[in-house]
């Protein structure tokens, strides 16, 4: 019997392990009908069971970024592991359900027994499944005519010699405000538009000024990737335009992907896809329909999002909830005057409902229940109704539109209301005075009954609460531009119970959560008072009311009882650090392109925080866990509970130390007074750990590398910059940006304060706006260097360029530079 039991035993080994060996065998090109399998039966291979011939391509599973466990049936660029085309887009799947491709020609993906995705080709004499070369996926029948293919059905990346005619869509995945955004052709014209209710046109080829004309007249029928150009033809095969989006290239793939962001970027597969291409469609992304919040206003001059001067005081900038039309109230609505100053994206597409007077067009959207903003347009008499708002625009002037939107009715108390009147009006301060003045007294009783209470009962019972409440709140209320105020309990169900830990700080934990809506969060929970009370109430007072690009979006916070939470914008990739140290695969490996345009980004915000605030914000605490990633690998600073604020008359300020080992500037050890220069140097150790992809203090490497700074200076003055960049990376040796990024960082980290460049000169530099010095490489050089650079700019009779972006810093460095 125990014979029995142990050749079964071996038998079972034995069918498992060949069963698990035969399964995980990729195909090449082609399948066969009759074909069946799991993610798990091919887990050895990525999850990947079909290869192009020339292995660029693969067909297969891909598990989602948010979940290991969850996976998409997609066609991905091998070298890239850029995905390409996704089956089940919305309808994930687990490792255990099952792609087929049956006898009767089908190909389908099901979960739990029932279908998500097929390609309904059962029965129309489907003889095999291909992969080919081009990345196309193809259904071919007996005479190798074409069923079905994946260029026909495209989900949001076009390639090269794909042809995207009318009936296809690009549709991208849902942003942050869970909009999608469409690119199809239509009309004789290829439009983008923003999936909103009502669609809402954003960009189209014939307005498009930078494409070249081969046709003057002509209706787009069909568009191609060709060479270095999207190329668009009329129905006869003649071409109209075309869109040159880089240098020319033969031998290139090119993707065009429709983002989340709203742009079509353009990708070179054959050097690294990572970093898209300059252009774009459209070029400004204040063009597209979301780069802020609703309601906000995009710069065009620097990206930056504004909060109109009518809803400045209420919080997220908007205008609170709108009765929808089924409400038995939606009548209590009234329309706020927002300037006309603003333009909106969708303006040039959309189609007036009337020529009509301003009293008109207001009384229109008024009885239109889905109507959320006008516009009016002066000079034409234009009425324009809009059922969505996306982000409105600068306008340099008067943009010739005057813009309304509607709010709950007594908006600030009617200070702004351009709807709605009555008698009730008329009345309507004085019952104001009699209710606050009532209340008020109320309150100034209940207030000195429970502060007597209060200081009574102090010296019987200590006190086991939180610090001040009443002081905090305070503090809190009087904010300017306050974010929300969520309650725990909200922020408890949002993060389903603090169940997805995101990473930790010095002052608390940090979880992933989502709103009702949908909205992807990540909640900063405070753990313990002191210190961390003063972080909170310096990362609501300082990021609560400013908002840029490259800064951390601070969406709201909660103070109840012992709580203190802030809740913050969702950064898909993460912190900077995750990236530059921890490079397990080549899927970590972040190509200079990406780290370039990441250093350069921090710089923005840094610059910002500076110079173009109210006062000047000294972060104190930069490093790379404190630059966040979002999907698209835009920088942005965080965790500003640090801080320091300093007015703009002050240049330097005595304060504690703060701040993290390793890049602290000097003057915080030797406790002199700090500045701005303080965050540049920072800055500057976080810009060579980009460069080296190593931390700054590394005791594993030799002793001369273990300081990377001391190494890189040292490197510096001997003149091999190339020794100083992440071996890793493969680098064109004519990219000047290189040498200027090392030069910059270096310059950066100079000891003393006055020789470092302000981060506004620091953008400058790595923009190429100037030329870049070679920095001081010891304190003694340090002078010599930086007077022979400027008195060879003296003979060479040059003095554009690296005079304009230094002189204030060298002029700084003789008066400045003796004992502080």
């Amino acid at each position: 019997m125990a014979t029995q039991v142990s050749a079964g035993s071996v038998f079972l080994l034995f069918f498992l392990l060949f069963g698990t060996c035969s399964a995980s065998v990729r195909k090449i090109a082609q399948i066969s009908p009759g074909f069946q399998g799991s993610q798990m039966n091919w887990v050895d291979n990525e999850g990947l069971f079909l290869l192009s011939n020339n292995s660029n391509f693969a067909f297969g599973f891909e598990s989602i970024k948010d979940d290991v466990t969850l996976f998409l049936l997609v066609i991905l660029h091998k070298p890239t592991s850029r995905v390409l085309w996704t089956a089940n887009r919305g309808s994930v799947v687990r490792n255990s359900d099952k792609f087929t491709f049956d006898k009767n020609g089908d190909a389908y993906l099901t979960s739990g027994g029932k279908n998500v995705w097929s390609t309904n080709t059962a029965d129309k004499g489907v003889t095999s499944l291909e992969l080919l070369d081009t990345g196309n996926l193809v259904l071919f029948g007996e005479n190798r005519n074409i069923i079905w293919q994946s260029f026909s059905n495209p989900t949001d990346t076009l390639l090269s010699g794909q042809e995207f005619v009318g009936g296809m869509k690009l549709v991208s995945n849902p942003n942050t405000y869970k909009s999608s955004f469409n690119l199809e052709i239509g009309s004789g014209d290829m439009l983008l538009y923003a999936d909103f209710p009502t669609p809402q046109a954003y960009w189209s080829i014939k307005k498009e000024s930078r494409r070249t004309i081969n046709q003057v007249n002509g209706d787009v029928y069909s568009a191609s990737l060709v060479s270095n150009s999207w190329q668009f033809f009329d129905q006869k095969k003649k071409l109209l335009w075309q869109f040159v989006f880089a240098d020319p290239d033969e031998d290139v793939t090119w993707a065009a992907v429709l983002g989340s962001d709203g742009l079509v970027s353009f990708y070179n597969l054959n050097s690294g896809g990572t970093v898209a291409e300059k252009m774009k469609i459209p070029q400004d992304s204040c063009s597209t329909p979301e780069p802020c919040d609703p309601y906000s206003i995009c710069n065009h001059a620097d990206n930056r999002c504004l909060c109109p001067a009518a809803l400045n005081s209420h919080p997220n900038c908007s205008p609170g909830v709108i009765p929808a039309c089924n409400s038995s109230n939606s009548a209590e609505v009234e329309l706020a005057d927002i300037g006309d100053k603003l333009d909106y994206f969708a303006l040039g597409y959309a189609r007036p409902i009337t020529k009509s007077d301003l009293d008109s067009c207001k009384n229109a959207c008024l009885k239109n229940c889905s109507c959320k903003v006008l516009f009016f347009e002066t000079s034409s008499a234009n009425c324009f109704l809009f059922d969505e708002i996306g982000t409105l625009q600068s306008a340099q002037g008067s943009s010739g539109f005057v813009t309304y939107i509607k709010v709950p009715k007594n908006f600030n108390n009617g200070n702004n209301a351009g709807g709605g009147n009555g008698s009730e009006g008329k009345h309507f301060p004085f019952v104001v005075i009699i209710v606050v003045g009532t209340v008020l007294v109320i309150a100034g009783l209940v207030y000195l009954g429970l502060r007597y209470h209060w200081k009574k009962n102090k010296k019987k019972k200590p006190s086991d609460d939180p610090p001040n409440d009443s002081e905090e709140d305070n503090f809190l209320e009087n904010l300017v531009g306050m974010p929300i105020r969520f309650s725990f309990k909200d922020l408890e169900e949002a993060t389903n119970h603090f169940t997805v830990k995101l990473g930790q700080g010095g002052f608390g934990s940090v979880y992933r959560g989502s709103l009702k809506d949908g909205t992807q969060l990540a909640v900063k929970q405070l753990e313990g008072v002191g210190q961390g009370t003063k972080e909170f109430r310096a990362e609501v007072s300082i990021i609560g009311s400013i908002h840029h690009v490259h800064l951390v979006r601070l969406k709201g916070f909660c103070a109840e009882g012992a709580h203190r939470l802030l809740v913050y914008e969702y950064m898909g990739n993460n912190s900077l650090e995750k990236w530059i140290f921890k490079r397990n695969s080549e899927k970590h490996l972040l190509q200079w392109e990406t780290r370039y345009n990441i250093a350069l980004g921090t710089a923005k915000g840094l610059a910002y925080l500076h110079e173009d605030c109210d006062v000047k914000i000294v972060h104190c605490d930069i490093k790379p866990e404190n630059v966040l990633l979002d999907d698209n690998f835009v920088a942005k600073v965080s965790d500003f509970g640090l801080a320091k604020l300093m007015s703009r008359e002050q240049s330097h300020v005595f304060t504690t130390l703060r701040g993290t080992r390793g890049y602290l500037a000097p003057e915080w050890i030797t406790n002199y007074a700090i500045s701005e220069k303080s965050d540049v140097y920072s800055y500057g150790m976080v810009l060579l750990e980009i460069i080296g992809g190593r931390k700054n203090f590394d005791q594993s490497e030799q002793s001369e590398k273990a300081h990377f700074p001391s190494y890189a200076l040292k490197m510096a003055e001997e003149g091999k910059l190339e020794a100083i960049l992440d071996p890793n990376l493969t680098i064109d040796k004519e990219d000047e940006s290189v040498s200027n990024a090392i030069k910059v960082a270096l310059w950066c980290i100079q000891e003393d304060m006055y020789l470092r460049p302000s981060m506004s000169k620091v953008v400058q530099m790595l923009e190429g706006v100037c030329a870049v010095p070679m920095p001081p490489t010891n304190s003694k050089m340090g002078q010599r260097i930086y007077s022979s650079f400027f008195k060879s700019i003296s003979e060479d009779g040059t003095s554009s360029g690296p005079s304009e972006c230094f002189s204030d810093a060298y002029l700084s460095a003789v008066r400045l530079s003796g004992p502080r």
